[in-house]
C-alpha cells in the first residue's frame, strides 16, 4: 500500500470545515474514529486511495489535503450579511462551492455575450442607494411589465412567480434557483445562511434564489434581488423577513427590501385597499388574489405599513411559512425542469446551442 504524505493540520482543517466529528468522517471512508484521529496527529497515513476518498466525502480537491497550511476561503462578492459589529459569517462549504458554481456559469455567460457583440443590460446601476426607492420599484414595473395585465394571466400567485421569473429573464436577467449543491441531492442549502445573492454585470445581471427558502418568500427574495440590480449593487443577502424594512441590519438591504416591496404591492395602492373594519385573514385573501403574491407578501407589507401589530404579525408569518414549506415542491424527477430552474432558461438555452456548435462538451449541460 502506497502511504498519502497530507498534511495532519489540512485533514483536521477539512473534516472541521464541514462540521463533523471523527465518528462520521469514519464511517464515510470506511474505517475507524481511532484512525481518522491519528491521521489528524500524524501518527499514521492513510493510503493514497483512502486520502482521494477522505477528499471527496469532505468536499475539498485532493491537492489541498497535501498543502502545509489551509487555503484562505474568501467571498468573491460583499456580504450584506454581516451585521455591524459582529464578526463576519463564516461561509459553509455548501455556499462556497455553489457560489462559485454560479460565478463560473455566469462568466461564461458573459463572454458568450461578448462574443456575440451583445448590447449592455440598460437597467443595470441605472439607480443608486440615494434614490427613492418608490421611483426604483416604478422603473422595475415598468421595464419588466409587473402590472394589472400580467395579473390577470395569473390564476395564482405561483403563477404570478413563475411570470415574473420569466419577465426577469425576457430582460436579460439570469435567474437560477437551486435547494441543493450543483446536482447533489445530499448536500442540501441553508436558509438561514442566505436566502440568495445578485451578481450586478452590464452584459449578464444574474439573481441567485436558494429555494430550500419557503416558495411563499421566494417571490419576495426575487424581487429583493432585483433591485440589487436596479441600483448596480452586488451581494449575499439575508434579510429577516421577521423585521420591517427599517430594521434589516445593512443599508443596501434595507433599500433593497423598501424597492421589492414597492415593486410587489405599491403603496398608494394598497394603503388605499385596505379595509379597517375586516379582519387580518379577509384583508390578506382579498389584497393576494388582487396583487396576485402570496399571503405571506401581504401580511408583510401590512406590517411594514403599521397595519398589523408585532404579536399578531409573527404568529401568523409562522403559519404562512410552515404551510408553504408544507406545499413546496421542486420539480419531481423531471432532469429538463429541474435543469431550467437550476441553471435558468436563457443560460441553458445558450449552452444547448454552444454545445450544438461543439464548443462546449455536452456533459456541461448536467453541471
Amino acid at each position: 500500500m502506497i502511504e498519502a504524505f497530507i498534511t495532519p493540520r489540512l485533514v483536521r482543517w477539512a473534516r472541521e470545515r464541514r462540521n463533523l466529528s471523527t465518528d462520521v468522517v469514519a464511517k464515510k471512508v470506511s474505517v475507524s474514529a481511532s484512525t481518522i484521529d491519528a491521521w489528524e496527529k500524524g501518527d499514521a497515513r492513510p493510503t493514497i486511495r483512502q486520502a482521494q476518498q477522505l477528499a471527496h466525502r469532505l468536499n475539498v480537491p485532493f491537492g489541498f489535503l497535501y498543502l502545509s497550511t489551509p487555503p484562505a476561503e474568501t467571498l468573491p462578492l460583499p456580504d450584506l450579511r454581516t451585521v455591524a459589529g459582529a464578526p463576519p459569517h463564516k461561509p459553509t462549504p455548501d455556499f462556497l462551492d455553489t457560489l462559485h458554481d454560479v460565478l463560473r456559469k455566469q462568466q461564461w455567460y458573459h463572454e458568450y455575450l461578448r462574443d456575440q457583440n451583445a448590447a449592455p443590460v440598460p437597467f443595470i446601476g441605472r439607480f443608486n442607494l440615494g434614490d427613492d426607492p418608490k421611483a426604483i420599484a416604478a422603473d422595475i414595473r415598468d421595464t419588466l411589465g409587473i402590472n394589472d395585465d400580467l395579473r390577470r394571466t395569473c390564476g395564482t400567485w405561483e403563477q404570478f412567480l413563475t411570470k415574473f421569473v420569466s419577465r426577469a429573464e425576457e430582460a436579460r436577467v439570469l435567474v437560477l434557483r437551486s435547494s441543493i449543491v450543483g446536482s447533489n441531492t445530499h448536500r442540501q442549502l441553508d436558509v438561514e445562511e442566505f436566502r440568495g445573492f445578485a451578481i450586478s454585470d452590464d452584459l449578464a445581471p444574474l439573481v441567485f434564489i436558494n429555494s430550500r427558502d419557503a416558495k411563499a418568500a421566494q417571490i419576495f427574495t426575487l424581487a429583493h434581488e432585483l433591485a440589487h440590480l436596479w441600483i448596480g449593487q452586488s451581494g449575499i443577502s439575508n434579510p429577516d423577513y421577521t423585521q420591517r424594512s427599517s430594521q434589516q441590519h445593512h443599508v443596501i438591504d434595507r433599500h433593497c427590501d423598501r424597492i421589492a416591496a414597492e415593486v410587489l404591492v405599491p403603496v398608494s395602492d394598497f394603503t388605499m385597499r385596505w379595509t379597517g373594519f375586516k379582519t387580518l385573514d379577509e384583508n390578506i385573501e382579498r389584497l393576494a388574489a388582487r396583487y396576485r403574491v402570496s399571503a405571506f407578501v401581504i401580511l408583510r407589507r401590512a406590517y411594514e405599513l403599521g397595519k398589523v401589530q408585532t404579536d399578531e404579525f409573527q404568529a401568523k408569518y409562522r403559519d404562512l411559512i410552515e404551510r408553504s414549506k408544507n406545499k413546496r415542491t421542486e420539480g419531481g424527477g423531471d432532469f429538463y425542469a429541474t435543469l431550467l430552474s437550476r441553471n435558468s432558461t436563457t443560460l441553458t438555452s445558450a449552452l444547448l446551442a454552444a454545445a450544438a456548435e461543439g464548443r462546449i462538451p455536452p456533459r456541461s449541460l448536467s453541471e
